[in-house]
């Protein structure tokens, strides 16, 4: 990619039904941690219409009213209006939770190795992950994703506060196309948003709001100009949505979840899945280690690639990109990478405190844009630039 370009990165609301399957995902896996920090859970729900299917494998101490659970999630998302087909109680909901199979846990449950005197704990499958950070924004996150979240987060934040219009759903989307100069952001290109209302609004309202209250609000001033473009319910309607309009899986959305695009991905979901599962503790661990680089100043981008095998603790690979913004080599940052974080499934539970109900709280806006997340906390940079060499 030449320093000259145009990105666009996208983000869903709490009502998109694939960010409703998440959602109901992440609070059945909080709810089997509040009450068992061992629990094992792979969980993965289908919405349409009125309807929930849950699924998966859960291992647990806990006691759960699985449509308790799930009915509370979708009344916190905010599908409670009279008119809602997917209503938090009216939904139907089928349960074909099992639990988690032997094999796997054989693989992943902490025992000896061959040769070694203390379990380690392995990896819950094979896989490879990714992290990111760019200083090209305060949450050290690409902006044009960074963008698209804020207006989604703005307009969900005036709907449940009352504060909007009564006319606003949950279910919205948004995408914002940045032009980059000399490798910066410039300025915004154009700006879409769709969001859901209640029959009878017309366009020009809904446009006039979005665009002044909402999206003028939170974007960077000096970024918009006369040329910027917004589009508001392109369509002209936007009434049937959420589960109504379209079905919901768990997993869906990985890359509104992660990077928009602008950093790679390694294929693997992260709601429902406890930390055992690498492809969403790696994925943290690699983000909070990419972000300590930037932040430590050791370069301006970077990400981390990381790869498990299936019941083995280290990492079979660990690799660093910094993309030509290094102020070191990368080798450099790589051996300072290995000597002051430790990548095994047990300590990356271990140093982000991962047994905890916190994952609901990452289901919405991306997972690594919330500064009261442990692996968004920037706390290893002296570190890195000791290991580094550098003062």
């Amino acid at each position: 990619m030449t320093d000259n370009y145009v990105f666009s990165s996208e983000s869903v609301g709490e009502g998109h039904p694939d960010k409703v399957a998440d959602y109901i995902s992440d609070s059945i896996l909080d709810a089997c941690l509040e009450q068992d920090k061992t629990s094992r859970v792979a969980c993965e729900t289908l919405v349409k219409s009125n309807c929930v299917v849950v699924a998966g494998e859960i291992t647990t101490k806990a006691n759960l009213d699985y449509e308790k659970i799930v009915r509370k999630a979708i009344r916190e998302i905010g599908y409670t209006n009279s008119d809602d087909v997917f209503h938090s109680d009216h939904v139907f909901v089928t349960n074909l939770l099992t639990k988690q199979s032997p094999d796997i846990a054989q693989g992943v449950d902490a025992r000896k190795a061959k040769g070694k005197k203390t379990a380690e704990q392995g990896a819950g499958d094979q896989g490879i992950m990714f992290g990111y950070a760019t200083n090209e924004t305060p949450e050290f996150m690409p902006a044009p994703v960074m963008f698209a979240h804020r207006i989604l987060t703005e307009l969900a934040k005036q709907r449940k506060s009352g504060k909007g219009p009564k006319w606003l759903r949950p279910d919205c989307k948004s995408q914002v196309a940045v032009a980059y100069e000399n490798g910066k952001p410039a300025y915004i290109e154009n700006v879409v948003v769709s969001t859901q209302h209640a029959a009878g609004v017309k366009h020009s309202e809904i446009e006039k709001y979005i665009v002044e209250k909402v999206i003028k609000k939170v974007l960077p001033k000096k970024l918009i100009t006369k040329k910027t473009a917004f589009l508001v319910n392109p369509t002209g309607n936007f009434v049937v949505g959420g589960p109504q309009g379209d079905s919901g899986l768990t997993g869906r959305k990985i890359i509104v979840d992660t990077y928009g695009g602008m950093g790679r991905h390694g294929g693997g979901a992260f709601s429902g899945k406890d930390p055992s599962k690498v492809d969403r503790s790696a994925a943290y661990m690699c983000r909070w280690v990419a972000k300590n680089i930037v932040a430590a100043g050791l370069a301006d981008k970077c990400e981390i690639q990381v790869a498990y095998a299936i019941g083995y603790p280290q990492p079979l690979s660990i690799a660093v990109e910094t993309f030509g913004t290094g102020k070191v080599d990368e080798a450099t940052i790589e051996k300072a990478v290995r000597k002051t974080f430790s990548f095994k499934p047990a300590d990356i539970v271990a140093q982000l405190e991962l047994l905890r109900p916190i994952y609901k709280a990452t289901t919405n806006y991306g997972h690594f844009t919330k500064s009261d997340l442990p692996w968004e906390k920037i706390c290893k940079t002296d570190q890195l630039r000791k290991a580094c060499g550098l003062k």
